[in-house]
């Protein structure tokens, strides 16, 4: 363990920081209120910096939250007890001081790891603290031993539900009755452990008071975690204020530990001295850590339009939660396509991130528009898309955008199913007529449904020429189908997203059927590379046969006769009947309208 003389440089430097953290920011600026009284670099200040800084209740609060966090940090860092352990009071004395300090700073670094790696942590942690309890205390009752026991496994169990969650495992219970009832097994630990110190003798009367003090900061704590959720940005100072108060718990942790000598008495704690010369140590360590730390007030611009990091991102179904905000950041300035990006680029990235947060909780786009208005957007009126927001507030958009949380593996495994579900809608026309080669399929129109489909040679030179010249065959001509060389645009009847298309090849001309259907034409098409398809829906395509065509050209090369038949049932559902067979005639006939 750490020596007395070091354990008071800790101290004095760290009380210190904090109080020179706190005079920096009535002198300075606020943002070093936030330092002192958070102990981090101000994450939540970037919101506050773009609405003009903290409002004066909220610079009061920090204020008064600086000076209890350093007043109990000077009870927390007092030096151990001396006196021998057994290996088990030692190795809970170990254990407790480590979760003084993750209290305290390591929650900072092991938040920047994965989620699930902070859960396991603490998880770990105090499991082997609650059996070290049930070990090293004297219960001097075996009832009281086992209810101990069994609160300290609610504990673990609250603990626990963190961890189940990040791997996306059955929670050990759901909704806010059984969170209370968790929340409720954490205090009845605590309160447990108070009693077994007393029955037990070993432990000052300060440290117990400490530990009641601290089951009534977890009553405190309780309700107001119910209403955290909707208590907006304007109560922040309450906030910090319970955040300061709950620091309690941590003295009383920390007097658990210093408090585990041997003897059968409580220990006598060290008196406090003050030495010009440890003081002067203090500053020398302190000093250079305060100079190296910065209010995040200064702008901070990670990316720009043009960053390479920003390109081939993955999208947010496949980044690692620390990685989100960086995408957003990136989709944010971004100039891809010619277009300004959605914030300027002298705002700094925690504003950016602060205005993405409170963008995802308008209620339609003129509230977006005057957000980015007040935020300086060169481009307002577009609003934000809900595939931006996605990467700051996925808990938001998520609820009614669930597809864009997917994955990637998840939106194939999505597309996919979806294909198959409305291809399997799609039956065969003329089931009595069996073709050469044939196929059924859900046609996926594009978009804007401007465009029908292509009944085309993709191997012939000309196929891009031939395709816009049919298509202007059909706006020049207002006719259903276009017809240049290789190429037959067909179009559609309704304003639909989709069709059933059938396509069949006959070695003959098949009998000309017109019965059922509301349209029957037949034109000319020539193959000159022996092939005649329909183009399937590829990979991220918006148009496209659901499904692989055949090869029509049945004959290899030369000229076929294309008979299309078209209909709509009465729920409004477009099915197409495509059939081709060798002929050799140039003539288009309406055989049915």
């Amino acid at each position: 363990m750490l020596s007395d003389d070091l354990w008071r440089i800790i101290r004095i430097g760290s009380v210190g920081l904090t109080l020179a953290a706190a005079l920096a920011g009535l002198v300075l600026d606020d943002a070093w209120l936030w330092v002192a009284a958070e102990w981090s670099p101000p994450t939540a200040y970037g919101e506050f910096h773009a609405r003009g800084g903290f409002d004066t209740p909220t610079v009061v609060a920090l204020l008064v939250a600086a000076l209890v966090k350093a007043a109990l940090l000077w009870l927390i860092l007092r030096a151990p007890a001396q006196g021998p352990l057994d290996r088990r009071a030692k190795a809970l004395r170990r254990l407790l001081y480590l979760a003084v300090a993750y209290i305290l700073v390591l929650w900072y670094p092991i938040g920047l790891l994965p989620d699930a790696v902070d859960a396991a942590f603490q998880l770990a942690l105090w499991t082997a603290i609650d059996v070290l309890y049930l070990l090293v205390i004297r219960w001097r009752s075996r009832v009281l031993r086992a209810a101990a026991g069994a609160m300290f496994a609610v504990e673990l169990a609250g603990t626990a539900n963190p961890l189940l969650d990040e791997l996306d495992l059955p929670e050990l219970g759901s909704g806010g009755v059984v969170e209370v009832g968790l929340m409720l097994g954490g205090v009845a630990a605590t309160i447990i452990t108070v009693v077994g110190q007393r029955r037990d003798g070993r432990w000052s009367r300060g440290t117990q008071v400490a530990g009641w003090l601290s089951v009534g900061v977890y009553a405190l704590v309780i309700p107001l975690n119910l209403l955290l959720g909707r208590i907006s940005s304007g109560h922040l100072a309450m906030l910090v204020l319970v955040d300061a108060v709950g620091l309690v718990s941590t003295v009383w942790i920390a007097a658990t530990a210093r408090e585990l000598p041997a003897e059968d008495h409580p220990a006598d704690l060290p008196p406090a001295r003050r030495r010009v010369i440890r003081l002067a140590v203090a500053a020398v360590t302190v000093l250079p850590i305060i100079a190296m730390i910065h209010p995040e007030q200064t702008p901070h611009n990670t990316y720009t339009g043009w960053s390479i990091d920003c390109y081939d991102r993955p999208g947010f179904g496949d980044l690692k939660p620390a990685e989100r905000d960086a995408a957003f950041l990136c989709r944010a300035r971004s100039r891809e396509g010619g277009v300004p990006p959605m914030f300027p680029d002298d705002l700094p990235d925690q504003a950016i991130l602060a205005y993405g947060r409170t963008l995802c909780r308008t209620k339609d786009r003129d509230e977006q528009e005057a957000i980015l208005t007040r935020a300086g957007s060169a481009r307002p009126a577009w609003g934000a898309d809900p595939w931006d927001l996605v990467h700051v507030c996925p808990e938001i958009v998520g609820a009614t955008h669930p597809e864009l949380l997917r994955s990637a593996a998840e939106t194939e495994a999505a597309n996919t199913a979806y294909i198959a579900e409305k291809n399997a809608k799609c039956r065969d026309p003329w089931p009595r007529a069996k073709g050469v080669v044939q196929a059924t399929a859900n046609y996926f129109l594009f978009v804007d449904g401007d465009h029908g489909y292509l009944v085309h040679d993709p191997e012939d030179e000309s196929a891009d020429e031939a395709a816009e010249q049919a298509m202007d065959k059909v706006y020049d001509d207002s006719t259903l189908i276009g017809v240049a060389g290789s190429t037959v645009l067909v179009g559609h009847v309704e304003d639909v997203s989709d069709l059933c298309l059938t396509v069949k090849a006959f070695r003959a001309a098949p009998p000309q059927r017109t019965a059922g259907w509301d349209q029957v034409t037949e034109v000319p098409i020539v193959s000159r590379s022996g092939r005649l398809t329909v183009p399937e829906k590829g990979e991220g395509g918006d148009a496209g046969a659901g499904a692989p065509m055949p090869n029509l050209a049945i004959k290899g090369k030369g000229r076929y006769r294309l008979r299309v038949h078209v209909r709509v049932d009465e729920a409004g559902e477009e099915q197409h009947l495509v059939v081709v067979f060798p002929g050799a005639s140039r003539k288009r006939l309406k055989l049915k309208s």
